[in-house]
């Protein structure tokens, strides 16, 4: 059926002309169904890396290609959209606290806790995270199970180019309060972030754990421990300080992973 249904979209993004068609129409919505239920997601972990499928990205853009705007009514709010806000919390074990905000299209396990939050169409909350206040989780992005995104974090989304990559939290990681992950950023499992960590496909990350700093971009290391840092960078007009992250040692083996979380950041006298 995942074969039909990914023939349909792939020759209506080809042909716009085929929305009109409500079996065109249909497989769309069932996309996002798919999506909403956690039976389909952007990006999955193969065994070796996370693959990226383009053809789910596609199905979301065209179903906001033929929904219509409509007034959400959520007594004392009022929203005017095309997607749905997501329901039924009860049933799926989430607790949300008002006013966090799901749209429809989105997957959240069981267990997750959404302080007054955002969390966009297509992307993926595992089981057991929190997602703290005034955070948000955008379109598509990878979250995992257990993970801390602490009060203010902005997790990019991404919709175009449909072949990017999504933002990735593998499990057990902690991201400190008003960090920033956008560019399909990939952060490895019981990875710990302190607080203003700003990451982007270009952001220079430094290891300076050890005797020599080692360059990385585009992923943190599982069970680093990372902090923002700054680097000298000339210009026409003189030298001065650039953004980038550090890797100041890792998470140890021998503390619990609950524990560790904000214990790593306190080993090495680093704010949450």
């Amino acid at each position: 059926m995942t074969e039909d249904i990914r023939s349909l979209i792939e020759k209506a993004w080809e042909d716009r002309e085929m929305l009109k068609q409500e079996e065109t129409r249909q497989a769309i919505r069932l996309v996002i169904d798919l999506l909403d239920k956690g039976k389909l997601r952007v990006a999955d972990y193969s065994g070796a890396e996370w693959v990226t499928f383009d053809w789910i990205k596609k199905g979301v853009i065209l179903y906001f290609l033929i929904q219509k705007m409509e007034t959400i009514q959520v007594d004392p709010f009022e929203y005017y959209d095309k997607i749905p806000l997501k329901k039924d919390y009860g049933r799926l074990g989430v607790r949300v606290v008002p006013p966090a905000v799901a749209r429809y299209g989105s997957f959240i396990a069981d267990g997750v806790v959404m302080m007054p939050s955002y969390i966009n169409i297509g992307a993926y909350v595992d089981r057991g995270t929190m997602v703290d206040t005034w955070t948000t989780v955008g379109s598509c992005a990878q979250i995992g199970k257990n993970v801390h995104l602490s009060g203010g974090v902005g997790i990019g989304g991404v919709l175009e180019p449909v072949q990017a990559a999504p933002v990735i939290i593998e499990d057990d990681c902690f991201i400190g309060s008003r960090s920033i992950i956008v560019e399909g950023v990939r952060i490895e499992r019981e990875a710990v972030l302190g607080a203003n960590v700003v990451l982007t496909s270009s952001t220079r990350i430094m290891d300076v754990s050890g005797s020599e700093p080692l360059e990385i971009r585009g992923y943190i290391p599982p069970r680093s421990v990372v902090i923002p840092g700054s680097y000298t960078k000339s210009f026409p007009a003189g030298d001065f300080q650039v953004a980038c992250a550090l890797i100041i040692g890792k998470r140890k083996e021998s503390t619990d992973r609950k524990t560790s979380l904000n214990q790593a950041l306190r080993e090495f006298d680093v704010p949450v």
